[in-house]
Formats: structure tokens, sequence, C-alpha cells
């Protein structure tokens, strides 16, 4: 038996007046999930537990079968492991998203944050940028590490762990409330824009329409992670594919292989092909009993407030991730397990994540399930399923309980 989870970030949602008051799982066209829907379980799980802080941190965890409560440290310091930085056990990492702040001749508290991926900036680009802000503040005591995209990392030696706001949470308001109480890294943030808001890459971007990364913004602080091994706790060798660092270090420090997929960037127009090509060539040629594909851009049209590119998003993933997935198993004629749902709701609403419960389908090609209920919110809600304890899901899925 094979393993396959379809991971679409953030796609769950809320009724959308401009989506005729459907969400855009039930607005876009997935002939692929209404197919499978037919012959498997459709319910809702609790991947966000109580009290905690919905994000892509806990509840991947969750969904991989890992309890937050026990493993959660820090977002920050899960994408660290993915990108090599070297984290001792007094040290705190600390996620650097370069933003997008407001240009107005005002005071730098006064400003508001536009943009948290500053219009999806490239790699490329987003490094140069970094390594500026880095030749001008970094030191001993303060290391910064690129990531991919927007996302990289700043490391703080022998620092301790504040609170810090995730700046999608505050996407188009002023700024002053939600900058760090630390004296050091709010400085250093005010600093960063004065590197940044000039520099020729932002000057240039801004010429194309596209927003600057003219900020350097700190969330998601935390201490060096301890996971127990993902082979070790489940009897399967398991395979992560993302272009996302978080779901690369989570992979990491559960002793799961990585796939390095040329051109997987995180956003709509990401190498879908290439990402099943190295989860089911991990499934068929390399020895790997488990994969996981994560996809970003439902979360990111999430942030932007976009409906309709959110809609794109979800048909994509069912069209180019969910599709040819499965004809390919079934091509190679292997038993298998399908595993399809949102780590955690992003609504267009509110533009961030929410800790409601999600959606998800459960395809065995051994069994013939005859179902009623279609892949939706609504539908997972109406079949009477609820799995309160999301990491408990994944025994499930794998059969373990």
């Amino acid at each position: 038996m094979k393993y396959l989870v379809v991971l679409g970030d953030g796609m769950a949602d809320e009724p959308v007046e401009e989506l005729g008051g459907r969400t855009p799982i039930e607005a876009a066209q997935t002939p692929n999930l209404d197919g499978l829907s037919r012959e498997s379980e459709i319910g809702m799980v609790q991947t966000v537990p109580s009290g905690m802080k919905p994000g892509s941190d806990t509840a991947n965890l969750a969904v991989l079968g890992y309890d937050p409560r026990k493993y959660y440290s820090g977002r920050s310091p899960l994408e660290a492991l993915s990108i090599g930085v070297p984290m001792e056990d007094e040290d705190i990492a600390i996620r650097c998203n370069v933003v997008t702040l407001s240009e107005e001749d005002v005071p730098f508290e006064e400003r508001t944050i536009i943009d948290h991926s500053s219009s999806e900036i490239s790699t490329e680009d987003c490094t140069v940028l970094l390594q500026a802000v880095a030749d001008q503040l970094g030191d001993e005591t303060y290391r910064f590490y690129p990531g991919t995209s927007y996302r990289h990392c700043l490391l703080w030696k022998g620092g301790k762990v504040v609170e810090l706001t995730a700046p999608h949470d505050v996407l188009g308001q002023k700024i002053a409330p939600y900058l760090p109480q630390d004296e050091h890294l709010r400085e250093m943030m005010r600093k960063s824009y004065e590197i940044l808001a000039h520099h020729p890459i932002n000057l240039k971007r801004k010429q194309q329409g596209l927003h600057p990364a003219n900020c350097c913004w700190f969330w998601g602080a935390g201490t060096k992670p301890c996971l127990s091994s993902f082979e070790e706790k489940t009897g399967k060798k398991g395979m992560m594919v993302s272009a996302v660092d978080l779901l690369k270090g989570i992979a990491v420090g559960a002793g799961m292989g990585v796939a390095l997929v040329e051109g997987a960037n995180g956003g709509l127009h990401t190498n879908y092909a290439g990402k099943v090509d190295a989860a089911v060539n991990a499934l068929l040629k390399e020895g790997y009993d488990f994969a996981y594909i994560h996809v970003e851009a439902p979360d990111e049209m999430g942030h932007q407030g976009d409906a309709g590119k959110k809609v794109e998003a979800i048909h994509n993933l069912d069209t180019k991730v969910i599709g040819p997935a499965v004809q390919k198993l079934r091509a190679a004629g292997v038993d298998f397990r399908l595993l399809v749902l949102p780590d955690h709701p992003t609504p267009i609403r509110v533009r961030t994540h929410t800790s409601d419960s999600v959606p998800y389908l459960l395809y065995d090609s051994t069994k013939k399930v005859d179902s009623r209920f279609t892949y939706s919110e609504a539908q997972g809600r109406a079949s009477g399923i609820f799995q309160a304890d999301g990491y408990r899901l994944m025994d499930r899925f794998l059969q373990l309980s």
C-alpha cells in the first residue's frame, strides 16, 4: 500500500458573496475531487488545537500526526532546519518576511502594511535585498539567512522568545501597535526600511507595477525543535514535496526525505507537474511508502483577498496535482490511499488564518465506498464525521489505528 497526502494550504473558506454565496472550493471546477468523492470518506478535522494560533506550522504538524501541543516550539525554528541554520539550544530563530510598507511621508510607525509577500517576490531578488540588510545590520548576535521568496530567517544568538505579530494578520493596518516590544528588533525593522526603500531592485519593481520589498518584518520566534522520527513513529518511509521552507523544515526534523523541485515557488504558477513527478517517483521508484504534496497557492490567494485567484488555485490543485497523481498511481497498478485536505482555512473575508475545522477526503483504491457527499466545507459537516484531535487522523489514514 502506498500513501499520498495532497494538502492545499489555506484552501478552506467561508461563503463568499462574489462567488454567489459559495466557498472557493464549491465554486472551483474540481472534476477529480468530484469523482473521488463518490468513493471516499468525506469528513471534518480540527487541525489547530483549541487555544493555539492558527498557522501552517501547528496545522501541518497535526496533519503529519504530531500533536502540536507536544511538538511545537515556534514557526521559524522549523524553517531554519530546512535552510540549514545552525541552531544551538539557547538560540532563537525568527521568521524575517521582506514585506511592503506604505511609502507616504510619515514616521515609520505610522506606515501601513500593504503586502506580506511583496508581490510574491522572487528568491533571487529578495536574497539580494536581504544581503543588503545583513551587511549593515547583521553581527555575531543577529545573523540573517536567506530562504525562499519573501521568507527568510533571523537567528538571535542567546536570545529570548518574544511575542511577535504575523504580518498577514494585520494587512491594511498601521504598524505601530504590532511592532516588537524588544527595542533592538524594532530598531532593526526601522533601519531595514531605510536600507531597502530606495534599493535599485525596489525602484525597478515599482516601475514594473510591483510592490517594493521595503522592510524586514520579524515574527514566529521559537527555540530549536525536537521532532520524533516519522518512520520510527509510523513504520512508513516518507517524502515531503513542497516549495515552502516551513514544510521542508518539518520534514527534516522528522527525518523524512525532501524533494527539490525546480520551479516550485509557492505561488499560483508553480511547477505542479514537477511536484507530482517527485511524489510519484518517490512512491514507485525510490522505495518510499508515503508522500506529502504541499501546495501553497490557495493560502497566498486567501491572504491577497482574491476570490477569483483562490478558485483558480483550487482548480489547479485538482487538475494539475490530484488528477495526474491518481492517474499515475492507477496506471502503475499499485494499491494506494489518498488524503486531500487543507491545513487551515484562510478566508477571503479576513485575509488571514482561522482555527475552524477543515474538510478532508480519504480514498482507498482497495475499497468501494458509496458516498453521497462531495468535497466541500458544508458537505464535510453534513457527513457527521468529525475528528476532534487532528493529529490522530494520520494514524487512521496509515491504518495504524
